[in-house]
């Protein structure tokens, strides 16, 4: 796709989180795609050491993950557009001008990820539906976080109406589909 627009020049292909802040550092691109899962570190922890080198780079992120909750994650850590990978046929050319004259990109059908909504779960309530998604009790939650029953028990009274779950189970699912858990190990 790239060798098909005469003003787009291919700098560096990597095939690791690691390689591609070397070859940012290498290369200064006008424009970097990034993808989210990767070897050697996923996307995000790229984009941070890119960033790092270089406050201003822009960055667009590649993802086959539709969630919102990935979007917002993206726009935090700097990058200026997300671009679902079903989306690069039609949108990927206009896309890079775009960002390469300091525009942003965000598809609107995954939400506004400067919204702030009532729905974002907190770091520890993340840390709680990912260990429900290991399949963890709520005694064996408390254990590993180090807090009390009743307060895993609290936490997860607060992410059920957040979600508009009705169960754990529901939760879980929620969360993979919005994108919570998507770049986790889970067993």
């Amino acid at each position: 796709m790239l060798d098909s627009a005469p003003d787009i020049q291919l700098v560096a292909s990597v095939g690791d989180g690691a390689a591609a802040v070397d070859a940012f550092r290498k290369t200064i691109p006008d424009v970097t795609l990034m993808d989210l899962r990767m070897p050697g570190g996923d996307g995000f922890s790229a984009i941070t050491g890119i960033r790092r080198h270089s406050p201003c780079a822009r960055i667009i992120v590649l993802s086959t993950y539709d969630g919102d909750a990935l979007m917002k994650q993206a726009r935090r850590a700097g990058a200026s557009a997300y671009l679902l990978k079903s989306m690069l046929l039609e949108n990927m050319i206009g896309v890079i001008r775009s960002v390469h004259a300091g525009l942003q990109f965000w598809p609107a059908e995954l939400g506004t990820p400067d919204r702030t909504i009532k729905d974002d779960l907190t770091p520890r309530e993340c840390d709680i539906i990912r260990l429900v998604a290991c399949g963890s009790s709520n005694r064996e939650i408390a254990r590993q976080l180090g807090i009390g029953e009743e307060t895993v028990k609290t936490y997860m009274r607060s992410i059920l109406p957040k979600l508009g779950a009705n169960d754990r189970a529901h939760a879980v699912a929620i969360c993979m589909r919005r994108g919570y858990l998507d770049l986790l190990d889970l067993p």
